[in-house]
């Protein structure tokens, strides 16, 4: 089978990349990634099966690179998508490109060429915040941030390429994930990259805010799951096996990290901020769908992953728009 990979070189996308090729001798990689501050070629440094991938520099709102990348294909999981929130609040403009204009465009080549298959990765906030209860796949979408709209979006234009062209999409909507690769923006790994050179974590407002968590692993595996034998035209939740406050998180992996609280800090809350997610899983489980991990041992493996792997993180969070950006979002905090 011939895959077509869109943002493999990101967080998610990548470890997707890495189970396939170690898993499925039969499979074939072309991986489209225009390589952004979070697209890293290291994330793929060393993987089994190299052989059989294939990296195109290329945005996927670019028609040309798209169509020719789509030639040959059997089947497009697409990943690619501009993800953090606090810099959806900050500019909201390459969002509504890529995450929307792109997934048009891939549409658009999935439907000239006959695609077999196509499994769309999106996100439980589109949901926006649950107050009780978890959240259906046939539940109303109400995002709250501008990265939140714009998945959204992508996730209803995805739904009407299937219903106006038969286009075989297949929708997937999951929770925070973590684990190794993880660009040093998002809560886990700016914790436990700040917390190893003894500098504050930024906690938003009272942190009680509740998330499901799942390792990055888990998240693929239920990703090829539905790529096998996902239903045309669904949509499946994919959730965690830890749903806890932001302070609950915190102090997890504080105790892992035998760090003292007072490098805790709190900060402004972010705009908008959700007070809490959470998914129903049931049709992705009657697919027969397992967590491989616990929260805790996967928690636990991935502060490990981040103490022994300094070589991949430093030289990201030295770079001046890491920086920059770190300095805009928190104003200051913890001496870079």
């Amino acid at each position: 089978m011939k895959l077509l990979v869109t943002g493999g070189l990101g967080f998610i996308g990548s470890n997707f990349v890495r189970l396939m090729l170690a898993k499925k001798r039969n499979v074939r990689i072309v991986n489209l990634d225009v390589k952004t501050y979070a697209g890293n070629p290291e994330n793929l440094k060393g993987m089994a099966g190299a052989a059989r991938h294939r990296w195109v520099k290329g945005d996927i709102a670019d028609a040309k690179i798209v169509d020719r990348v789509m030639t040959g294909v059997d089947a497009v999981v697409h990943f690619a998508a501009e993800s953090h929130v606090d810099r959806s609040i900050h500019d909201a403009g390459a969002f509504l490109k890529t995450n929307v204009i792109g997934t048009q465009v891939l549409l658009d080549s999935a439907k000239r060429h006959g695609i077999g298959r196509f499994v769309h990765v999106s996100t439980d906030e589109v949901y926006g915040s649950v107050a009780k209860g978890q959240s259906k796949e046939d539940d109303a979408l109400l995002p709250n941030s501008p990265y939140a709209a714009s998945k959204a979006a992508s996730d209803l234009m995805a739904r009407a390429y299937h219903v106006t062209h038969k286009l075989p999409v297949i929708v997937t909507r999951c929770s925070n994930n973590f684990g190794p690769y993880q660009f040093p923006e998002k809560a886990l790994p700016v914790m436990i990259t700040n917390w190893i050179d003894g500098i504050p974590f930024p906690l938003y407002g009272d942190g009680k805010n509740i998330r499901d968590w799942i390792h990055v692993l888990d998240h693929c595996r239920a990703i090829e799951l539905v790529l096998r034998k996902g239903v045309p035209g669904e949509i499946y939740n994919v959730g965690g096996t830890a749903s806890l406050s932001n302070k609950r998180l915190v102090e997890g992996v504080r105790k892992i990290m035998g760090v003292d609280r007072s490098l805790i800090t709190p900060v402004a809350d972010r705009l908008g901020h959700d007070r809490r997610y959470a998914v129903n899983c049931s049709k992705l489980y009657r697919l027969g769908f397992k967590h491989a991990t616990t929260f805790d041992k996967a928690l636990a493996s991935t502060v490990a992953w981040y103490r022994e792997n300094e070589a991949w993180w430093r030289p990201l969070k030295s770079k001046s728009g890491y920086k920059r950006y770190y300095k805009r979002n928190y104003k200051g905090l913890g001496k870079r």
